[in-house]
């Protein structure tokens, strides 16, 4: 009579699989034991130390004060990222020498409330948003943003957008979008609007697309507790909007950032795995 045994090892094998997923668990745990107090109490002494930061670094650096609070917006991302960092792995691909050509519009996915944070792993600090309305109502972020110079690009308008947007790039400055418009609810990019487009063809600004991966598994939308994760920010080559012509420029440009952002995303995401 012939008797089936396991292989080798499958026991080993199948206490380990419980082993990593009783860990997983232990260190989803502690993460939202720990992580959200912390960022509570960063933001705090943020706020609180505002005022004596703010004057330190206009008697320093002597900016102006739209690029020192975008600074602090990018070493308050900095901070964050230090405070997951025991559950959360940052990784930057394709910035040659950690820069990139300026001005540009840069345009990336969206799937995060967290995802503005992770804009810390950009090498510079000096970005201005351009975002919808409803981050602007929060009341402990919004006099920042204001004083960052962030578009609120419902109340503005298209000719406001274009008017602001004019004078950074006049300063060799960026302007961010998601071009989404809002976060992903799927795990699947979704459809871009024109608008960072169609600023491209009006300025001849170039468009600089970053993937990114990750962020759909720390924090996506209708989920409050935070999972350890693998972020990955990539910048691929910059578009430049006179290989598109015609009255359907920008929407060509569109669909075609589109697709790089998208086909990379998939390829991070199956590399990850």
């Amino acid at each position: 009579m012939t008797r089936i045994f396991p292989a080798a090892g499958a026991d080993t094998h199948k206490k380990r699989g419980r082993w990593s997923v009783g860990m997983s668990a232990v260190a989803t745990v502690l993460m939202n034991l720990f992580i959200y107090p912390l960022i509570v109490a960063l933001t705090v002494t943020g706020i609180v130390l505002f005022p004596i930061l703010y004057a330190l670094w206009r008697t320093v650096v002597r900016w102006d004060k739209g690029r020192i609070m975008r600074h602090f917006v990018w070493i308050y991302g900095r901070s964050w990222m230090g405070i997951v960092s025991p559950f959360v792995r940052f990784k930057r691909e394709g910035f040659r020498n950690n820069r990139i050509d300026l001005p540009c519009i840069i345009v990336v996915n969206h799937f995060s409330f967290f995802d503005t944070y992770c804009m810390a792993l950009l090498p510079f600090s000096d970005v201005t948003f351009a975002l919808r309305s409803w981050p602007f109502k929060m009341l402990w972020y919004a006099p920042f943003m204001r004083l960052a110079g962030y578009l609120d690009l419902e109340t503005i308008g298209w000719e406001g957008t274009l008017e602001v947007s004019s004078r950074v790039f006049s300063k060799k400055g960026t302007i961010l979008f998601f071009p989404e418009g809002h976060r992903s609810k799927d795990g699947k990019i979704q459809r871009f609007h024109s608008g960072p487009f169609k600023l491209a063809v009006e300025t001849g600004v170039p468009i600089l697309p970053l993937s990114m991966t990750g962020t759909d598994v720390l924090l996506p939308p209708h989920r409050w507790w935070l999972k350890p994760a693998t972020i990955c920010l990539r910048a691929l080559p910059l578009v430049s909007p006179g290989a598109f012509t015609g009255e359907t420029a920008h929407v060509e440009m569109r669909k075609y950032v589109q697709r790089m952002i998208a086909e990379n995303f998939e390829q991070m995401r199956s590399e990850a795995n």
